[in-house]
């Protein structure tokens, strides 16, 4: 009977320590990973993950389907509130209480017109889970960003900001578009969508940008994008302008193309609101297609829309 029993003890032990083994470990690290003014020289060619990891020195997990993140716990830490776009859960208090997964969310090479080079690593923190998952619907990604300028043949961390807000879903940010909006000025867009399940799918567009030492949202464009809808649907795009003198900050075109069909409504699970600009001609017509044109001007230290919008329709029945 004796080593049937061991057997069983053996067994046990061993499916605890691959249970244990199984659950994301958090690793402890300093609040100077916080610190806006800190230093980093990467020796090229620049590589993201390690560069993640001299940010944020947590324990590396690479699991299937591209999962790559660095789990870590700061218990010096005093937590800041950031904005999370969604508006449900209120502020994100960052570092989490629990621990913080960080991934990287996007990085982008660019040139100024003197050839200098630059790189944008963007970050997405969410909750410690102990499967290493991102839920919540409602609950956005962190974004946090670094900027590095290449010297030679190291690059040079020239800013760091460890958060800046939340946007998107189940905890992750949309991926940031580099956009140009003045001479050597540099700033990136987010397509921010969510909604409820089997309802309308919103987007609405944000201008973030360097402005008074940090990052932070100059523009807001709601609106800006409607899917999962059968009666109703439109898209947007975004156009900066060249001509008007402006040598930063210049102004900014938004272009909406959509359908309306009452037929369709039928179809509908929710019902969803037009934009303001066609509500007359849905109540009075069955089908069109229409455009809206925005224009939107830096004003202060935020981009706001002058002049009133153009409104073309066609295929109206």
């Amino acid at each position: 009977m004796r080593p049937t029993y061991l057997s069983i003890v053996f067994f046990l032990i061993t499916s605890v320590c691959v249970a244990q083994d199984d659950i994301i470990q958090l690793k402890s690290v300093s609040d100077t990973i916080l610190n806006p003014k800190r230093t980093l020289k990467i020796a090229d060619p620049f590589d993201g993950v390690k560069t993640m990891q001299k940010l944020f020195p947590g324990k590396l997990y690479k699991l299937s389907d591209n999962n790559t993140f660095l789990s870590w716990k700061c218990k010096s830490c005093k937590p800041t509130a950031y904005t999370d776009v969604n508006g449900v859960e209120g502020d994100q208090m960052f570092p989490y209480e629990r621990g913080v997964a960080t991934r990287i969310l996007e990085n982008i090479a660019y040139k100024d017109s003197k050839g200098n080079e630059f790189r944008l690593l963007f970050f997405n923190h969410s909750n410690y889970d102990e499967d290493g998952l991102q839920t919540g619907r409602f609950s956005g990604g962190l974004i946090g960003v670094a900027k590095f300028a290449k010297n030679d043949k190291v690059w040079e961390m020239r800013s760091f900001q460890s958060g800046v807000a939340a946007f998107g879903a189940f905890a992750q940010a949309p991926k940031p578009k580099l956009v140009e909006i003045g001479e050597d000025q540099y700033a990136f867009t987010l397509l921010h969508v969510n909604g409820g399940g089997g309802g309308p799918f919103e987007g609405t567009l944000y201008l973030i940008a360097g402005l008074d030492g940090k990052y932070q949202p100059i523009m807001e464009v709601n609106n800006y994008q409607l899917t999962n809808v059968a009666s109703l649907k439109w898209s947007s795009s975004y156009k900066v302008v060249n001509d008007n003198g402006k040598k930063h900050f210049r102004d900014i075109i938004i272009k909406t193309n959509g359908t309306f069909s009452k037929a369709a409504k039928a179809n509908d699970e929710f019902e969803a609101d037009p934009p303001e600009e066609i509500a007359a001609m849905a109540k009075s017509k069955k089908q069109f297609n229409f455009e809206i044109e925005k224009r939107f001007s830096f004003k202060g230290k935020f981009y706001k829309m002058i002049d009133k919008p153009i409104v073309k329709f066609s295929n109206v029945k």
